[in-house]
């Protein structure tokens, strides 16, 4: 029988900005999307983060639930605003009070703390000085990374620094679909990049001098996957080589920013597509970039099949009546087969899942139950694929489902429903959807019953 390895890690997750309300509460500051959500007409159902999920004041509840579950890990996000007000300066001890009552209430439960540094609610105090475009940004992200190992690592064993810098800098420095909400030129995305890659790097560096215990860091960006839709080996190579290259000038590949991580240089077919808009590199920025990482941390969704032509040529399958979520992706599970496989091969590293799932059109039923079987074939389809890749020789460490909870999803307000529980909105009632009961049943059996 198909197995995941002994000591396989079952997760769920979610970030701060997105369940934790309280955005103006025990001492926590502004952050750019409470920015953004000010500003009429960017989220579409107009609302915003400052209630959430109330996390802030429900989280032994939310913990209780994922006790229930079985949930070996919970990935969450620290607020750097909830720390450093201004992003700097003074130490809001309010927060730093709220997140170790968070970590020791998981651990009571026997549930294991993963931390996200950054989920994407930079301080406003610093954006205002600049942001990701100051250089001066790799800095002030490392002293915050300091402090929270410093406060954390004694309990805290697994880490990630950055979260999808595909999104936060190609979607809010970019096409400002997301916070800050800007339109920079592609020469100034790309140095915010970099600064944000220095940023990674300084961190790692601040963690493990700093760290209690030695630590397994790693970060987290999308994991775009291409694949084949045959075992062809002209299909396969062609998909390899689809996952990895950079034919576009935008944000979304998977090597601008893991190469600078793990291989130490930015991709040559990058650079060379770039040329005329490369950022400021110094002396000794690709070495600080380029620490040692203990994992390769991707949120994997969906994935871009490939086809062969008529004349051998590999091409876009456009999945025609394939099934699609709520967020119009395809469901293409083979994408976590193909995408770990790939990432395995070229960077070496054991391979975590840190964010898959779906949104899917959820309610309360009149029975009090929220099915939604749409989501439990959804993850099963895609748990199979995961399994195969790791009986195929692929280091797969662990899977972290998005979202424990329904929640703030970004541009979209509250219209999609991600989460394995449900929460009202307006009541705060959490009902764990027969997806949780599900996902509860398949831990328990170490992934045997899928």
């Amino acid at each position: 029988m198909q197995k995941f390895k002994d000591g396989f890690v079952w997760g769920t997750a979610a970030s701060s900005y997105q369940i934790e309300g309280g955005a103006k509460d025990q001492g926590r500051g502004d952050s750019v999307w409470d920015m953004f959500c000010r500003q009429p007409g960017l989220v579409s159902d107009g609302s915003d983060g400052m209630t959430a999920c109330d996390h802030l004041n429900r989280y032994q509840e939310d913990i209780d639930i994922m006790s229930d579950m079985g949930i070996h890990a919970y990935r969450l996000s620290v607020a750097w605003p909830r720390i450093f007000p201004a992003g700097t300066g003074k130490i809001n001890q309010q927060g730093l009070d709220y997140y170790d009552r968070i970590v020791d209430g998981l651990l009571a439960k026997g549930i294991d703390p993963w931390i996200t540094l950054f989920h994407w609610d930079f301080p406003t105090a610093l954006y205002d000085q600049g942001g990701w475009l100051n250089r001066d940004s790799a800095d002030w992200f490392a002293d915050y990374a300091e402090l929270i190992t410093d406060k954390f690592s004694d309990r805290v064993k697994n880490w990630f620094t950055l979260n999808e810098p595909q999104c936060f800098l190609g979607l809010g420095h970019h096409s400002a679909e997301h916070a800050p909400g800007l339109k920079m030129t592609f020469e100034k995305v790309l140095q915010a990049s970099h600064h944000a890659l220095l940023a990674h790097g300084k961190a790692v560096q601040a963690m493990r001098a700093n760290a209690k215990q030695t630590l397994n860091i790693g970060a987290a960006p999308v994991g775009l996957v291409s694949y084949p839709t045959s075992d062809d080996p002209r299909l396969i190579e062609a998909a390899r080589a689809a996952t990895f290259d950079i034919k576009r000038l935008d944000c979304f590949s998977n090597t601008w920013y893991a190469d600078p991580m793990i291989l130490g240089s930015y991709p040559e077919d990058g650079l060379a597509l770039f040329e005329q808009f490369l950022p400021e590199i110094r002396t000794g920025d690709m070495e600080i970039i380029n620490q040692p990482l203990d994992m390769y941390a991707a949120n994997i969704y969906s994935g871009g099949a490939l086809k062969l032509n008529d004349k051998g040529e590999a091409v876009a399958d456009d999945l025609i009546g394939v099934g699609r979520t709520t967020m119009d992706w395809n469901v293409t599970p083979e994408c976590l087969y193909w995408g770990p496989k790939f990432l395995y091969e070229r960077y070496g590293l054991p391979i975590v899942v840190t964010e898959n799932g779906m949104a899917n059109c959820d309610w309360v039923h009149t029975n009090g139950q929220v099915e939604d079987p749409g989501r439990i074939d959804y993850v099963r389809r895609h748990l199979l694929n995961l399994r195969q890749a790791a009986n195929d020789g692929v280091d797969v460490a662990g899977y972290f489902y998005w979202s424990i909870l329904d929640n703030f999803e970004w541009a979209f307000g509250y219209q999609q429903r991600f989460g394995l529980v449900h929460v009202d909105f307006e009541t705060q009632k959490r009902t764990p959807k027969s997806s949780a009961y599900w996902y509860r049943d398949v831990i328990n059996s170490g992934g045997d019953i899928l």
